[in-house]
């Protein structure tokens, strides 16, 4: 199946930083994976793979195996004809508060080594997904932050972030880049999770549309696979 984008999650292999900050990119890639019902294989080359399709687009989903500071060389592994435009790349950012979303086409590292690797060696010319895990305590060096193992309440408030980020790809498949930046970017009123789409709105009936069609994808996918 010739994969038309690309969703990479950023992370660490190993079960050292599984719960890691730094590898909530890895949580997302395996919830797609789970609810689209797409198999993630060993890993081989420096990348973990999955194919099919996610809200009716075909997909690569991918697992850097390099750690993160090598992210660009992993992908220069995929085997499949690529443009860096076809790239989705979720990331951990300590700039954005826990639980917040953020997605923007283009733009810098913010010193994030993952980031910094696919850019050097790729460019600067695809989609990104932020997601928020806040500063570090004064006095924590930030890349300690990032790939200490969190407490359970922390790995819930991971996984939720996570589910959220999911529904922000999804979207962006869906729809693009500038409709999903419009329903995730967006600061949350008061008492609604963020992303979370008015009734009749763009974001919430298109979303509903996705959500609705993805039993039948995923049966899809899944054929595909025996």
């Amino acid at each position: 199946m010739a994969a038309t984008r690309i969703v990479v999650g950023l992370g660490n292999p190993g079960s050292e930083y599984a719960r890691a900050r730094h590898n909530v990119g890895f949580m997302v890639v395996e919830r797609l994976a789970d609810r689209w019902r797409i198999v993630l294989g060993r890993e081989r080359n420096g990348l973990r793979i999955g194919s099919g399709r996610v809200a009716d687009v075909a997909v690569l989903l991918v697992e850097p195996y390099l750690y993160m500071n090598l992210s660009g060389q992993a992908l220069g592994h995929l085997e499949s004809a690529w443009q860096t435009e076809d790239l989705i790349v979720v990331h951990d950012d300590i700039d954005l508060p826990v639980g917040r979303v953020r997605l923007r086409h283009d733009g810098g590292t913010g010193g994030h080594r993952g980031l910094m690797s696919i850019t050097d060696l790729w460019g600067p010319n695809f989609d990104r997904v932020r997601i928020g895990v806040g500063r570090p305590p004064q006095g924590l060096d930030p890349a300690d932050y990032v790939l200490q193992r969190v407490t359970e309440p922390e790995l819930a408030e991971l996984d939720a972030v996570a589910q959220r980020a999911s529904d922000a790809v999804e979207c962006l498949l869906a729809n693009g880049i500038r409709q999903a930046m419009n329903r995730f970017n967006a600061r949350e009123p008061e008492g609604r999770p963020a992303g979370e789409g008015e009734p009749g709105g763009d974001g919430g009936t298109r979303a509903d549309a996705v959500t609705q069609g993805r039993t039948d994808v995923a049966n899809e996918n899944e054929r595909e696979t025996r």
